[in-house]
């Protein structure tokens, strides 16, 4: 299956350290820019960070039990490979990261096992970064 790039706009109230975050932080490559947004070459996928005041869902996060821990919602991320997602979570905690929830294996020894991980970037925009060993994992039942 040959996947099409998507393309998602999120709010930020804080340009400067949104765009320091996806840029320094996750080393995402910046494409084109304005005084009130910034792409960002996420993934091959196209993340448009857009100036906006502070959402309701950026001041406090809804949550839905999953495996045992409260995932935010709403959260958008991208499934990587094993090693890809290991390199990244590493990367996440040499820049002293604070999770929400700390990478793990969840689904543990199940279908749909999947290592996970999440974090919020500085405007309180949740984020999920997962991977499957096994990808043919990803939409079992």
């Amino acid at each position: 299956m040959q996947l099409s790039p998507f393309h998602l706009a999120i709010p930020v109230h804080d340009l400067p350290a949104a765009r320091r975050f996806y840029g320094e932080v996750f080393g995402l490559e910046e494409g084109r820019s304005s005084a009130q947004w910034v792409d960002f070459n996420f993934y091959g996928h196209q993340l448009v960070i857009h100036e906006h005041p502070k959402t309701s869902a950026q001041e406090q996060a809804h949550t839905n039990p999953v495996d045992g821990h409260d995932v935010p919602v709403p959260h958008f991320g991208i499934v990587l490979q094993w090693q890809q997602w290991e390199a990244l979570a590493e990367r996440l905690k040499s820049f002293g990261t604070k999770f929400v929830i700390e990478p793990y294996v969840r689904f543990k020894g199940q279908v749909g096992e999947q290592a996970t991980m999440f974090l919020l970037d500085p405007c309180g925009n949740a984020l999920e970064f997962k991977a499957f060993k096994d990808m043919s994992q990803l939409f079992a039942k």
